[in-house]
């Protein structure tokens, strides 16, 4: 009997559509956010409402960035009871799952980064890594598997998985609507500015970290996989935009560790060490970052190097005799000269020689390693340069001067 294909690895009908989507996801995502939309045009938005929103907003997002992401999926500092309690509160609020779910996707993302086994990955299209991931049912058997038995041990991280039904319902709407409700009576605002679409913003935010930050940017530590760096998601993201940065050094607190970047969440982190609410805030070495950077660095002039013209290489020149390059040089009328022991033909240069024809033209049939390099005029490097386009042959045992001594050792004798 044929085994069953699982509904992912089925075509989208008319008649089975509805089977591939993931409804609980699909509603707190899209379904709820748009409804919120839909009120708020029947809503009129105060300005107090508006300033608790943003506040909000502030917080949830800080509960994903700073919590789930950078305390619990990548263990880059330590939090005491109180700041973690605040931040799977908040981290609830933002309505993208369980401290457990999200981190066990997102390192699942770090081990198996842009292959068929990440959750999100972009390979699959900028779409599918925002948010159709989360709609569509995944395949069970392209599950990459991760290690989670230190998020069992925490009992922040239990009791939130266990109770996350209702941290989505309090913390998600009913807090921020009985903020703004019991402090300037604003019920239903609070409910669909503050609440609903406060936490559909966040949603959409953090998930261009899933996409946009593999999408849009540079590439200054690593250029392997699709993690990026740029500012516009920086600012969407309270600061995770250096994704490159990151996915090269998960485990260090900062995501931007330039001065001048934008990392609210870094900053935040920091401030909660010097309050004692954090501690032990882990930095990759400024040695391991500085060489990622520079081998990138490399990288990238190796290939514009390669796009280049740097003439023949030695290695793969004729070797000539010096009594046959002199022979040439008469028979054929070829302007050639040995600098260095490499014959260069300059016949099409003779004219264009910045010191004149009749310098160069001295230097036709000889060894101008001297005159070259320094006996008449130091060469600048854009010259060193030209000269290696010119290359057409090595001398066999080097320049003349070398050639007349080999000569010579007989004579001594």
């Amino acid at each position: 009997m044929a085994e069953t294909k699982h509904i992912s690895e089925q075509p989208i009908t008319l008649h089975n559509w509805y089977k591939h989507v993931e409804w609980i996801n699909t509603t707190l995502i899209l379904i709820i956010p748009l409804l919120g939309c839909v009120a708020a045009c029947y809503t009129p938005l105060r300005l107090a409402t508006a300033a608790w929103t943003v506040l909000y907003y502030f917080w949830t997002g800080l509960g994903i960035t700073a919590g789930y992401h950078r305390l619990w999926a990548h263990r880059c500092y330590e939090a005491s009871l109180p700041l973690r309690i605040f931040l799977a509160c908040v981290g609830g609020g933002a309505v993208q799952g369980s401290i457990r779910w999200w981190s066990r996707g997102h390192r699942a993302h770090h081990r198996w980064t842009d292959t068929i086994k990440d959750p999100y990955s972009v390979r699959k299209g900028l779409w599918y890594s925002h948010f159709m991931w989360m709609v569509l049912k995944q395949n069970p058997k392209h599950r990459g598997r991760t290690d989670v038995s230190d998020l069992d041990e925490d009992p922040v991280v239990v009791w939130q998985h266990r109770n996350y039904g209702l941290f989505i319902l309090m913390f998600g709407m009913i807090f921020p609507m009985l903020v703004a409700g019991l402090g300037w009576g604003d019920w239903k605002g609070g409910l669909v500015y503050a609440g609903i679409l406060r936490f559909g913003f966040v949603q959409q935010a953090t998930f261009c970290v899933n996409s946009l930050a593999h999408w849009l940017g540079e590439q200054p530590f690593d250029d392997r996989n699709s993690p990026r760096d740029h500012v516009i998601t920086a600012f969407v993201t309270l600061g995770e935009g250096y994704h490159n940065f990151h996915h090269e050094f998960p485990s260090d607190y900062r995501n931007a560790i330039e001065w001048w970047q934008y990392d609210p969440t870094k900053w935040s982190i920091w401030v909660w060490k010097q309050l004692g609410l954090a501690y032990n805030l882990k930095q990759f070495r400024a040695n391991e970052i500085e060489k990622g950077r520079l081998q990138q660095l490399q990288k990238k002039v190796d290939q514009k190097r390669a796009q280049l013209d740097w003439g023949i290489p030695l290695d793969q020149l004729p070797v000539v005799a010096w009594d046959d390059f002199l022979a040439e040089t008469q028979t054929t009328g070829k302007a050639l000269t040995v600098i260095a022991g490499v014959i260069h033909d300059v016949t099409d240069f003779i004219k264009e020689h910045p010191g004149g024809k009749a310098m160069i033209s001295s230097a036709i049939g000889k060894d101008a390693t001297a005159l070259f390099n320094g006996g008449v005029y130091t060469h600048s490097n854009a010259a060193h340069n030209l000269l290696s386009t010119m290359r057409v042959g090595v001398v066999r045992g080097g320049g003349e001067v070398e050639i007349w001594r080999e000569r010579e050792k007989p004579m001594k004798h």
